[in-house]
């Protein structure tokens, strides 16, 4: 049974989601701080993380928690402005939903990233390639030079299935069908801006990146030498 944190200093909200949720099957916990939320994460399967907290901002719980954790994290938000919402993505967010939102939407997301981030590896494999980076599938982590990488879920998946396909282009709707889902309901600057973190990440320099490139004008491929 998967344990879900919900962070938020409503306490209606936090009783509504939760309610929701346990329906479901989902055992949950809440925080309604910040600093609650991260002494908390460790316990969490899944967190729901509100932006607007009343001691610490959520997108510095989201980096505090990313630092430690790969937990999914969707984000609540009542921004409406596009950019403040890639911002949450910019974080570590695997996701967001703008207040007011649909409880029983919630808990479809919820189950959906759950789904994308649990799916097993038929194969449990390494994949090592020139310029340090590795990644092993049965741990489902990324890492340049022996360091942990701290990839989400939603960018593991993403480098995933480029690096096995390799020198092969696809488009940011073909890149959210097949990693993010045909359900997933944002846009393509959310494929954007996961390449965007991956590159940080794993590139040496992100500027002129040597594994994710892009193919202008039409989206991106995965490149790169590869060892064994």
């Amino acid at each position: 049974m998967k344990n879900v944190l919900i962070v938020d200093d409503e306490p209606k909200i936090r009783e509504v989601v939760s309610s929701y949720l346990q329906k479901e099957g989902f055992q949950t916990l809440e925080a309604e701080t910040g600093k609650e939320a991260i002494s908390k994460s460790n316990q969490a399967d899944f967190i729901i993380l509100d932006l607007m907290l009343p001691d610490l901002s959520g997108e510095n719980v989201c980096q505090t928690i990313r630092r430690q954790s790969s937990v999914p994290i969707l984000m609540l938000t009542a921004k409406v402005m596009e950019n403040e919402r890639i911002e949450g993505l910019t974080v570590g967010a695997d996701d967001y939903m703008i207040k007011p939102f649909s409880p029983r939407e919630l808990v479809m997301r919820v189950k959906t990233i759950l789904r994308r981030s649990t799916e097993g590896d038929l194969l449990a494999e390494t994949l090592s390639y020139e310029g340090g980076l590795t990644i092993h599938t049965g741990k489902k982590e990324a890492y340049i030079e022996k360091e942990r990488a701290g990839l989400t879920p939603n960018e593991y998946k993403l480098l995933v299935f480029m690096a096995r396909n390799p020198e092969r282009t696809f488009s940011r709707d073909e890149l959210i069908e097949r990693v993010l889902g045909i359900d997933f309901e944002g846009d393509s600057r959310t494929i954007d801006q996961h390449i965007k973190n991956l590159r940080h990440k794993i590139e040496q320099n992100p500027k002129e990146p040597v594994y994710i490139l892009t193919t202008y004008g039409i989206g991106y491929r995965f490149s790169g030498g590869k060892i064994g």
